[in-house]
């Protein structure tokens, strides 16, 4: 009886032995895997997007684009002046193309608001021009991230997206003169440096969201300016503030705004927030957002019109079912200035800007932040501005464009 008692006790402790080995080697099995996966996330992560990419029509890659691809996954600038982001920082994203004189103005703007070293700066350039790129080495007020449109025509000088040998210019018949190219609405084929507007913003977009390391896992509000918007004192509080009250008070705004959709406007000065149709001044979304406009890729991708924005108003924000509705205040903390379109103003000339610089008046109210949380919304219903159904300006008729922009929408799924 002793015997087999003692049988029993040596089989179940066996048996228990034999449970923690089991697991021991499960969890040891794991972690091998979790190591393996994890020793260079950015090589592997590297390879199978660029597997996929390679999948994509899009254009073949030169030395040049190649180059710029591995610039941007560079990490941001200033990280030894600024080792740690603010919790509950708002990134900004700053597009600019090529107008130096603008980006001079817009810099020094950001230098002054309050809170800027709290957040990183993304400068998304349409391509490589080295002036641009002096400039934004030259920030010391925050931490800066630069990225560079690799498919830009900047840098595909001689092939697409860029200007191809045999494509057809203006008003050409492609039959007759046996040229490459699909003509807009209005007979006219693409002009590279103008569908570069839209296609760099989409690019832009798909690019901070989803492939930045910095910002894909990021879900709160991205803020978006241009390199002519003068940026108060005040806008980084402000926006803080709006994105704090949005869930309560405007719970159906998709966005938030630093300044009137109407760029002519300053403001109402009354004590209470606006809600009105969305802007394209210092506008601020989050991941939820940014999901539904990807969705309508297809929608952004196909509409005539080379501006991103008039794009965005006719076709994809009608398409939501329901009013698009952003939150701002009663005063502007941003300005659209300038005289020039985004291709102009190069070189040493002040004919974009008045006498050679901006005179933009910031008074005592616009260097602190002016958003009161007690205030009530005020809705502005039915403003005038592009809807659903207008057909769009043109300039963007050509297939490859179409092709191209699709592309970017699932180059990084």
């Amino acid at each position: 009886m002793a015997n087999y008692k003692n049988l029993r006790l040596k089989n179940a402790a066996f048996k228990r032995f034999l449970c923690v080995v089991l697991v021991t080697l499960l969890v040891v099995s794991l972690l091998i895997v979790s190591l393996r996966t994890n020793t260079t996330p950015g090589l592997s992560e590297s390879v199978n997007i660029q597997s996929f990419i390679e999948k994509l029509y899009l254009p073949k890659r030169n030395e040049f684009s190649i180059r710029l691809e591995e610039r941007n996954r560079l990490p941001p600038m200033n990280i030894d002046l600024y080792p740690k982001l603010a919790k509950d920082h708002i990134t900004i994203v700053l597009y600019v193309h090529n107008r130096p004189q603008y980006l001079k103005v817009v810099v020094k703007s950001l230098s002054k608001v309050v809170g800027i070293s709290e957040t990183l700066l993304i400068v998304s350039h349409d391509g490589y021009i080295e002036e641009m790129n002096k400039i934004v080495e030259g920030i010391k007020f925050c931490q800066v991230k630069q990225i560079f449109a690799p498919y830009s025509p900047h840098v595909f000088t001689g092939s697409f997206p860029g200007v191809s040998p045999n494509d057809c210019k203006e008003k050409d018949d492609a039959g007759r003169k046996h040229c490459i190219g699909n003509p807009d609405q209005y007979g006219n084929h693409r002009s590279p440096q103008i569908v570069s507007l839209k296609h760099h913003w989409w690019w832009m977009m798909n690019t901070v969201w989803d492939r930045l390391k910095e910002t894909r896992g990021r879900d709160g509000h991205i803020l978006f300016i241009e390199e002519d918007h003068f940026i108060f004192p005040n806008a980084y509080r402000n926006l803080q503030l709006l994105v704090s009250l949005k869930p309560n008070k405007c719970p159906d705004c998709y966005a938030a705004n630093l300044a009137p959709c109407d760029v002519n406007l300053r403001g109402e000065g009354w004590d209470s927030l606006i809600a009105e149709r969305m802007g394209n001044v210092g506008y601020a979304f989050n991941r939820t957002v940014w999901r539904k406009i990807h969705m309508k890729a297809k929608e952004f991708c196909f509409f005539d019109d080379y501006n991103w924005d008039i794009t965005m108003w006719a076709t994809v924000y009608p398409s939501f079912g329901s009013p698009v509705y952003t939150l701002r205040g009663p005063r502007t903390s941003a300005v659209h200035f300038g005289k020039c379109g985004l291709h102009q103003g190069q070189g040493n000339s002040n004919a974009c800007i008045d006498n050679g610089s901006v005179n933009i008046q910031v008074d005592d109210i616009d260097k602190v932040a002016n958003i009161r949380s007690e205030w009530d919304v005020e809705v502005y219903e039915n403003q005038q501005g592009y809807k659903a159904g207008f057909k769009g300006w043109g300039g963007w008729g050509d297939n490859r464009d179409h092709q191209l922009c699709l592309n970017f929408a699932q180059m990084y799924h």
